[in-house]
């Protein structure tokens, strides 16, 4: 049985006693404990159930790479399932759940599954689910939502009750991985003066040094530990995290990491999880390496484990899996599993080492030390359902008979070591196949590159391949050293600590199956994936099923996809492939090492962005004004516009069409700070907004405006505005509420992407100015009221600008024109804003001033005829569908979306066109409403041929008017068409060109 050691247990408080429920039975712990080690003392072997045949699992691992102990952490708002009891740290009053099981985890009708075993092979899904094709939706798809996921998934109406946030941080040197090989390239790197990050995602500095042992200069290796880590928090230059993991690696030296603050302390003041957003000039990744475990029959019984995470639990924990302990490897580590137990006091009966030669100096003092020692040999299977009561034994080089069988309550299996490069991988690092020690180790030759095509990654210690001491230090000094270097830093000449070795190891042995010839009944029972109960005869049945890819294989077994993502089982996995298929290991490949590392949370990944922050409200600087006047208002992008300012008892279509009236009579107040206001600056600004809109702004004349169109790269219309050039190289693109940061981001991507070297700089300045649009006849008279500019039209022609001070204040103004009325838009400094809009409302008291909100705005344009992008436009429209051809430049070769709207589609004779719609008895067509034609299409449905883009009552025009994209609409001027409503009634309006007010411009322009 498993049980808690009189000895051990470096890492607990044993006087502390921690109390916590599993599957509502009360257990204890000691602090210090992880919820597997905790689990273990109590004798809890079998901890869940596997996903397709729901076998019983027990912990395989001690660390991040735990495919089997996955757990229902937490209760109420903070449940969260699939969480690894091998990295969850004990604390009082914490309550689990095993998963993926019903009524209980020891009695599981979902075991039934495994009576069904060689009927539900790898890929049977494909197969199984096709026919009867009337079984899809009532028997299959049902069976399927019922058993999809893994764990419960917490109350959809319950609310985190954690908070979380990002942080970013800047240094020069980022340490990813706090075991032996990243403290001392820490050290080197910190010494020579370079700011210095270290991450570790486990709680206590060193790794696996403090287990596995060893000197360091003279020292045992924890003594090295404690004096490393406290000189790096003496440095000023260096910061040190724990519980913190690194989870992605990306371009420019972009890196995210994940770190646990409370976790261990629920409850606790401040977030419960951070993200960090590190920029890194250099990027060393001293993640370890993961023991593998053997493929044979039964390696999944609740007792068989890691050798390494066996020994981590007895050195660490002062846990016992077992009080007999079969060892089984192909390499010399296992045996030092083997001599701890011993030292623990525990019994190995045998170590079984599939090597013919046997071990090393390692496998002499075992057997010097009493331990039966068999070479050649392996597992034919494990005894046992719920928990191991014995293995086995068979000669490695045969098919499984049985020359023997021993009793025992645990089997640690070693089938060598494969190093962390998964980080290495993210960002392109590529990987070199070492035959001697059957792993794929990082290839420094060809390591993830920046910008400049210099290496910014470098792997160091047993995440290099490196396995020895001595040469694991040697090897982390060198990296840090190096990525000092690497960020102009002069590194010191010290050089790395000397280190023992153990005496010398015999090679490894590549041991993919045990038996090496084993049958397939044992074939079915050798485990490669635990969590997806993936075998080695699935693996070899996809690959004559011709699936060789290993990428189709993963995708084909669900091999490497469950929640460690292959960590344990993807190099064994691939090995088979490539045995089946008769080609080498590095020919097959591996799969793609994907971010993150780990899971992380949902909450980290959202961090503050929850609640009224997780889309925050923008609001202007006259907003508050808005609403004490009773404004009704209205989502526009993030922001909040007014709709129209009901007076009271006043309708809101009664509101809108007296702002109109008012308007165009006399004087309106439009609050336009919304609109996206983009300065483009730099020597090549000019040919860089050649390519951004269809017309041409390079020869715009400073103090001048233009009207410009900018469309995506397929040729659609994606934004509207006017261009203002305000210098020799610098110009002011206004753009749509709701577009300032997508064309923002529009100019930024083809700035980085495409024309990287030109000398352009983007600036979102749509928050640094509040605009107000001063509108109607007598908008000239109270802006000469404020005084301080001419505003002549001789002064200020229409599509001009001008700057000056109104009221005081500095001020830049626009003559252009939304509605056709004499017009200005007015930009001051958002910090003015709301002392601008007073003054503009004192000075405009003798004009009867009315503010107006995005109804009436909206009005004005229609009966301009004015196209509003997200009306008229819809991601499917080109400008030559509205008739904008006048904005599209003859004169240059190019532009954005001008290739794609030359295409046989886009110049179809057929396409929709815009035109305005009458209707004939006045009323108003209902929006979005379709214009049918005669007959059906192939589908047996309406023919249509048209849609109403914008519609709305004219108060000028005292009737309805619409705009709409009809086919062949400019050519059928007069024709009238039907309009079907919903209740089936038919609304019937007349052709006519959409400009219904002031076609001459006479008004704008006075």
């Amino acid at each position: 049985m498993s049980t808690r050691l009189a000895t051990g247990g470096r890492l607990l408080d044993k006087g502390r006693q921690v109390s916590f429920t599993f599957n509502g039975k009360r257990m204890t712990g000691c602090a210090g404990d992880t919820l597997a080690s905790a689990l273990l003392a109590n004798d809890q072997v079998m901890m869940g159930r596997s996903f397709k045949y729901h076998r019983p699992r027990g912990v395989v691992a001690s660390g991040a790479e735990e495919p089997n102990a996955l757990v229902g952490l937490g209760t109420g708002a903070r449940f969260e399932p699939n969480q690894r009891a091998t990295t969850t740290e004990l604390f009082e009053g914490l309550s689990c759940i095993s998963q993926n099981h019903w009524p209980s985890l020891d009695y599981d009708i979902g075991a039934v599954n495994q009576a069904f075993a060689r009927f539900l092979p790898a890929g049977f899904y494909y197969k199984m689910f096709m026919f009867p094709r009337v079984f899809w939706k009532h028997v299959y798809e049902p069976f399927i939502r019922q058993s999809a996921g893994l764990g419960k998934a917490p109350d959809a109406e319950t609310r985190d009750a954690d908070t979380y946030e990002h942080f970013h941080a800047y240094t020069d040197v980022l340490v990813i991985g706090g075991g032996i090989a990243g403290l001392q390239a820490a050290l080197a790197a910190g010494r020579s003066g370079a700011r210095v990050l270290v991450m570790e995602q486990t709680p206590h500095w060193g790794g696996r040094a403090p287990v596995d042992g060893g000197e360091v200069d003279g020292k045992p290796a924890e003594a090295f530990i404690d004096a490393a880590v406290a000189e790096l928090e003496a440095m000023d230059n260096v910061t040190l995290r724990l519980r913190c993991m690194g989870a992605g690696v990306y371009d420019h030296g972009y890196v995210l990491g994940y770190e646990r603050l409370s976790d261990h302390a629920p409850g606790a003041d401040g977030p419960r999880h951070r993200l960090w957003r590190v920029r890194a000039g250099q990027v060393i990744t001293a993640t370890g390496a993961i023991e593998r475990p053997l493929s044979f029959a039964g390696n999944d019984v609740p007792g068989v484990m890691l050798a390494s995470a066996l020994r981590d639990y007895v050195v660490n924990r002062g846990v016992s899996a077992g009080d007999r302990t079969v060892v089984v490897t192909n390499n010399d580590d296992a045996y030092r599993t083997a001599l701890v137990l011993l030292d623990a006091g525990l019994n190995v009966p045998l170590i079984l080492d599939a090597r013919a030669g046997g071990g090393g100096a390692l496998a002499d003092e075992a057997r010097a030390r009493g331990i039966r020692v068999e070479t050649g040999k392996g597992i034919a299977k494990v005894k046992g359902r719920a928990r191991v009561t014995g293995v086995a034994i068979c000669a490695q080089a045969g098919e499984g008979a049985v020359l023997e069988e021993v009793p025992c309550d645990a089997v640690a299996m070693s089938g060598g070591w494969s190093p962390v490069v998964h980080l290495w991988s993210h960002c392109g690092g590529k990987l070199n196949w070492d035959d001697a020690l059957a792993m794929f180790r990082p290839d420094a030759g060809r390591a993830p590159t920046g910008h400049d095509g210099a290496p910014f990654v470098a792997a160091c210690g047993a995440a290099n391949g490196e396995f020895g001491l001595n040469a694991i230090l040697s090897d982390a000094n060198t990296a840090g050293q190096t990525a000092a270097r690497a960020t102009g830093h002069k590194p010191g000449r010290k050089g790395a600590p000397k280190a023992s070795d153990a005496g010398d190891e015999a090679p490894l042995e590549q041991v993919w199956l045990m038996p090496q010839g084993a049958n397939i009944k044992l074939r079915m029972k050798a485990w490669l994936d635990y969590q997806n109960d993936v075998k080695v005869s699935d693996v070899q049945l996809a690959a004559r099923e011709g699936y060789e890819s290993v990428e189709h294989t993963k995708r084909y077994t669900t091999l490497g996809m469950a929640t460690d993502q292959g960590k344990l089982s993807n190099i064994n996995g691939l090995a088979v492939l490539s045995n089946v298929l008769g080609q080498p290991i590095p020919q097959t490949g591996t799969t793609t090492f994907r971010p993150p590392y780990t899971p992380i949370s949902m909450g980290a990944i959202a961090g503050e962005a929850r609640g009224a922050l997780f889309q925050p409200i923008r609001r202007t600087t006259v907003h508050d004004w808005h609403e004490a006047q009773n404004a009704y208002m209205e989502p526009v992008g993030h922001w909040r516009r007014p709709y129209c300012f009901p007076k009271a008892g006043e309708s809101h279509e009664d509101a809108v069409q007296r702002e109109v009236r008012a308007t165009r009579d006399s004087l309106g107040l439009l609050d336009a700070s919304t609109l996206g206001k983009l300065i483009v600056k730099g020597p090549d600004a000019g040919r860089f907004m050649d390519m951004m809109y269809t017309n041409m702004m390079s020869n715009l004349a400073v103090g001048k405006c233009r009207y410009g169109l900018m469309c995506s790269e397929n040729g659609f219309l994606m934004d509207d505005g006017v261009v203002a050039r305000l210098s020799d190289d610098t110009w002011l693109c206004h753009t749509t509420t709701g577009g300032a940061e997508r064309v923002h981001a529009h100019m930024e991507e083809f700035l980085q992407t495409e024309w990287w070297d030109w000398r352009v700089f983007v600036a979102n300045v749509t928050e640094q100015y509040a605009q107000f649009g001063v509108v109607g006849p007598n908008s000239r008279k109270v802006l000469e009221k404020l005084g301080g500019v001419d505003l002549s039209k001789d002064a200020l022609a229409f599509m001009q600008w001008t700057e000056g001070t109104l009221a005081g204040i500095q001020s830049r103004i626009f003559r252009i024109s939304f509605s056709g009325e004499l017009s200005y838009e007015v930009a001051v400094p958002a910090s003015m804003g709301r002392a601008f809009w007073n003054k503009l409302l004192e000075a405009g008291k003798e004009f009867g001033v009315t503010p107006y909100g995005t109804e009436a705005l909206h009005i004005m344009r229609a009966e301009k005829g004015f196209i509003m992008i997200g009306d008229e436009t819809d991601g499917t429209v080109i400008p030559q569908d509205l008739g904008l051809n006048w904005a599209i430049s003859k004169k240059k070769e190019d532009y954005i979306g001008k290739r794609a709207q030359a295409r046989s589609y886009m110049t179809n004779p057929e396409r929709w066109k815009l035109v305005g719609l009458e209707t004939v008895d006045g009323s108003v067509l209902p929006d979005g409403a379709y214009a049918v034609g005669e007959g059906v299409n192939a589908n047996g449905q309406r023919v249509v041929q048209g849609r109403v883009t914008s519609t709305y009552h004219s108060p000028t025009l005292e009737r309805g008017i619409a705009m709409g994209l009809v086919l062949h609409g400019p050519d059928r001027m007069g024709e009238v068409l039907d309009f079907p409503r919903l209740d089936g009634s038919i609304v019937q309006a007349r052709i006519v060109d959409q400009v219904w007010f002031d076609k001459d411009g006479e008004k704008q322009n006075v």
